[in-house]
């Protein structure tokens, strides 16, 4: 019998209507497009509006949208992952919620927090069990409503972020397709570098601290830059030379895109060029666990079977990994 792999067979996406722009954010923080512009590489990013609109939404319609791309009874679905920062609620999981709204009655469901690395670290919870040979589908969604949490006051981050979800479909392979390896990191330490800290059983929300910056993301700029550029760049040259390969066998690098910089010296370090490097930060922002399956969204007529794929992040906690796959179908 051939060995079980856990394959990408299909990606759906969202990103809510209103645009952000570096002019607008003039108006609100100092700061002027050409600096956000050389620093981050955005232009814009999509903002969520509407009263009771929730991270769920976004989910809800990036769902709909894969399930009807790749033509997919929600009742089969065994169990969907939400990767997000920003839940709905501190319970139920959004993932419970989700699969409501769109149907999957005989699936299971829970969320992952791992910041801006959490679809990979969700994606390595799909592959377990599509491995396994328990389970056959499986949704993976990376979704976030940044601005639920940005301060528009803080230039560091509010130049930042914006809002979006991305889900993929995880099936089983037996050609050799799909997630061939991953290395998935973590140091607790750079917590007070980059953190949402307030809501939580440490910091209860009170009248005081909704008044207060308190209440807000936040982010130490330069420490949070340094160590991302180190791990991301190292973690994606380790699981490359542990695979044996080389810039040339790969055909895409799709990288968290957090800061073009930063997505630069991660391909500087495994020697892939420009070309085959997948960005969509200037449009989106940093939609923290919506990233890299919104550039699969974006991008997916440019994937061909069998090309080899790197996926790299780096989040707070800290949180960073890669993940290497072999791309599974053909785009019709």
């Amino acid at each position: 019998m051939s060995k079980i792999t856990a394959a990408i067979t299909g990606v759906g996406g969202y990103v809510p209507e209103y645009v952000l722009t570096n002019q607008e954010l003039e108006k609100l923080v100092e700061t002027t497009d050409e600096w956000i512009l050389s620093r981050t590489g955005i232009k814009e990013r999509r903002i969520l509006k509407g009263e009771g609109l929730g991270t769920s939404y976004m989910c809800e319609h990036a769902v709909r949208d894969l399930l009807a791309k790749t033509n997919t009874d929600p009742l089969d679905i065994d169990l969907i992952i939400v990767a997000t920062v920003t839940p709905d609620f501190i319970f139920p999981s959004t993932a419970n919620m989700v699969g409501d709204m769109v149907g999957c009655k005989n699936a299971f469901s829970y969320d992952v927090q791992a910041a801006c690395s959490g679809f990979l670290y969700a994606m390595s919870n799909a592959v377990a069990y599509i491995e396994s040979g328990k389970y056959k589908k499986i949704i993976v969604i990376g979704a976030d409503k940044m601005s639920s949490i940005i301060n528009y006051k803080d230039r560091s981050t509010c130049i930042i972020f914006g809002d979006g979800a991305g889900a993929v479909l995880v099936e089983p392979n037996t050609e050799g397709l799909g997630v061939i390896d991953s290395i998935l990191k973590s140091d607790g330490s750079g917590y007070p570098h980059l953190n949402s800290k307030v809501g939580g059983s440490r910091y209860p929300m009170t009248a005081e601290l909704v008044d207060s910056d308190e209440r807000w993301a936040y982010q130490d700029g330069p420490v949070v830059f340094k160590f991302a550029v180190k791990n991301m760049a190292d973690v994606s040259a380790e699981i490359m030379e542990r695979n044996s390969l080389t810039g040339e066998d790969i055909a895409y690098l799709v990288p968290h895109q957090a800061n073009k910089r930063i997505i630069d010296a991660t391909a500087n370090r495994m020697d892939v060029g420009s070309d085959k490097v997948l960005i969509n930060i200037e449009r989106y922002g940093n939609t923290t666990a919506a990233t890299i399956p919104l550039v699969f969204w974006d991008f997916e007529k440019k994937f061909k079977k069998g090309d080899n794929v790197i996926l790299a992040a780096f989040g707070g906690g800290f949180t960073w990994g890669s993940m290497y796959l072999k791309w599974a179908y053909d785009t019709k």
